[in-house]
């Protein structure tokens, strides 16, 4: 993450044609200021170099003399992880003064896995002018992605071919759920462009399903890579060598996957009856389902398959749920901070995104804590976590 000194951000500041600069006076314009974000992060001129939005300063670069409060620099910060701008901005927020003037300085450095979207738009910024990309912008933000060290989910698949996906459900469902209705209606362009644009496929020839294609959209994603199935077991026991009472391997495309495991869950929950007046009925499942959801789309967010073949495993004892992730802590993520608020990082990003747009993930980051409040409100004790370096353990007991 670049670093920049008071002398870099006033030339900035001042300089009225530069395209890597934004200026709002208040945080009033929230569209504005994520469309200038997905435009830096998008960088079409090709700098290389961070953009810069100075919050606090009026058009001319005059200081508009706004209170920086924390508040203000959280509302700020909270743009990287509220879901609409994808894949995620790299990206500061800092409180400065340059040239005497009290500011919010959001730094945001150039995406390395362009086009980005904010809100199914791709904001693009050459000069003075900010608009969506054209089909030709696009098609030049996605070959930017050829030379670079690409994160493992969207690297492609040279054994696969794009017959091997499903583009019925790709035009169906998955278009719908991440572009506007007015940019599909206006949508030109091949299916080749449409998945190398949202990162299923590559734009060389032949064009190449990525890793990200396999996974969500392949008819069989085990041919590809063999670790993407969820191997489901139930012990009568409180340990393996107890009776096996179900064994499911569950695969397929991602939604499919989720599904059939949401449709396990259900069937497996017990639920308690305490009548405690005629007139309330109070309904204790022995585990919640949103927990157990939360819990297990997280291992399949989060976990490697780059270096397992190893599956998601959710074995389910008499007294507990062990939920087996393949894949330790990744990023700024480690052993003593995992799980806390706020600490977050991905080793699958455009899994992550996906998972999203699809509707599985509400808000980035607070997966383990809506499944924390969830236990808390059914009356379950609380999830309990073993980090190790090659996987992640969640265990979550049983409501007696």
């Amino acid at each position: 993450m670049s670093s920049m000194d008071d002398h870099e951000l006033a030339a900035l500041l001042n300089e009225i044609e530069s395209d890597r600069v934004e200026r709002k006076a208040s945080i009033a314009e929230r569209d504005r200021i994520c469309e200038a974000i997905c435009a830096f992060a998008n960088d079409l001129p090709g700098h290389r170099l961070p953009g810069v939005l100075f919050v606090g300063a009026n058009d001319n670069g005059s200081c508009a003399n706004l209170a920086i409060t924390d508040q203000l620099l959280l509302t700020l910060a909270n743009i990287r992880s509220d879901g609409n701008i994808l894949p995620f901005p790299s990206m500061t927020v800092q409180k400065r003064t340059v040239g005497g003037c009290e500011l919010a300085v959001v730094i945001v450095e150039p995406s390395d896995t362009p086009p980005v979207r904010y809100k199914g738009r791709i904001w693009i910024r050459v000069g003075p002018r900010r608009a969506i990309a054209t089909a030709e912008e696009e098609r030049r933000l996605n070959e930017k992605r050829r030379a670079r060290d690409l994160p493992f989910d969207i690297r492609p698949l040279p054994s696969a071919k794009l017959r091997d996906l499903d583009l019925d459900f790709f035009h169906r469902v998955y278009l719908p759920s991440v572009l506007p209705a007015d940019i599909l209606e206006q949508n030109r362009r091949t299916d080749e462009q449409q998945l190398a644009s949202l990162r299923f496929g590559t734009i060389e020839t032949p064009p190449t399903p990525t890793i990200l294609g396999i996974l969500v959209l392949g008819k069989d994603p085990r041919q590809f890579v063999p670790g993407a199935y969820i191997q489901f077991l139930r012990i009568d026991g409180k340990d393996l060598t107890g009776p096996i009472k179900d064994h499911k391997e569950i695969d397929g495309p991602l939604t499919d996957l989720l599904r059939v495991l949401d449709e396990i869950f259900q069937a497996h929950i017990s639920i308690a009856l305490d009548i405690r007046t005629q007139a309330v009925e109070l309904r204790h499942p022995d585990y919640p389902l949103v927990a157990l959801q939360q819990l297990a789309r997280n291992a399949v967010m989060h976990r490697s398959y780059e270096s397992t073949n190893a599956p998601v495993r959710i074995t389910w004892f008499t007294d507990r749920i062990e939920i087996q992730n393949p894949g330790g802590p990744f990023g700024q993520v480690n052993r003593q901070n995992f799980g806390q608020p706020g600490i977050t990082d991905y080793r699958n990003p455009h899994l992550a995104e996906t998972m999203k747009n699809l509707g599985y993930v509400q808000r980035f980051g607070i997966g383990i804590e809506l499944a924390r409040k969830e236990l808390r409100e059914n009356g379950s004790p609380p999830v309990e976590f073993i980090v190790e370096d090659a996987h992640v353990l969640a265990i979550v007991r049983r409501r007696e």
